[in-house]
């Protein structure tokens, strides 16, 4: 159960049709990491603030992370308003969220990521967050398939993107996609991609990362 004192209310001006509303966020000071699984998702002693990461205007659609809301030039406005804007019927997630909310608001996110051609990374993290959520609710099929999205997009940005401006680099990312590839039963990819991690400078000068990366590799072996 969500304790309302977990919860604040922050007050959003859409960008795309200028209603103002309100989301919740979670309180970070009332937040204490439990344990984390080895493709980065954290539990906490409280409700998983991925729930209220994703911002969604109850009046036009437009939905986008706290950090890429507001991150939106002139030329794409139009682009919401056709394709989102125009077929929406008025929803709110302003309030408390359950699992199926949560993820309908990531999927919501998706739409406007691909519309507006978000990098692959960007891409596969809103996939890896689907994923987590489905695992939270413990649908294996919906994390399964979103897993598998996720990896379609991270192996599209390590082969074709610059890292140099995010929070991940080749060493963490080439463990993320096989992590998720062990995770999906592709033992062979897997395999592949912890090889490659091992082999990058980036993840020798992370001793951490190295660790699990090697254990991730020899649970593989061991399969």
């Amino acid at each position: 159960m969500t304790e309302l004192n977990e919860l604040f209310d922050k007050e959003v001006e859409c960008p795309i049709c200028s209603n103002k509303f309100t989301t919740k966020k979670i309180r970070a000071s009332r937040l204490r990491i439990l344990k984390r699984d080895k493709d980065f998702l954290n539990y906490y002693n409280n409700e998983n603030p991925i729930k209220y990461s994703i911002f969604v205007c109850p009046n036009c659609g437009y939905a986008a992370s706290e950090n890429k809301f507001n991150d939106i030039r002139k030329d794409q406005i139009g682009i919401i308003i056709d394709n989102i804007a125009s077929r929406w019927k008025k929803r709110d997630f302003g309030g408390v969220r359950n699992l199926d909310e949560a993820i309908e608001t990531y999927k919501l996110s998706l739409i406007t990521a691909t519309l507006l051609k978000f990098t692959s990374l960007e891409q596969g993290n809103i996939c890896l967050n689907i994923g987590w959520l489905y695992r939270l609710k413990e649908d294996k099929e919906g994390e399964k398939r979103f897993l598998e999205l996720a990896r379609e997009q991270f192996i599209e940005a390590y082969n074709k993107e610059s890292l140099s401006s995010t929070n991940m680099d080749d060493g963490k990312l080439s463990y993320l996609i096989g992590e998720l590839s062990r995770r999906i039963d592709d033992k062979e990819e897997a395999l592949s991609w912890f090889n490659t991690c091992l082999s990058l400078s980036s993840t020798r000068m992370n001793p951490s990362l190295n660790e699990m990366a090697r254990e991730q590799w020899r649970i593989v072996k061991e399969i």
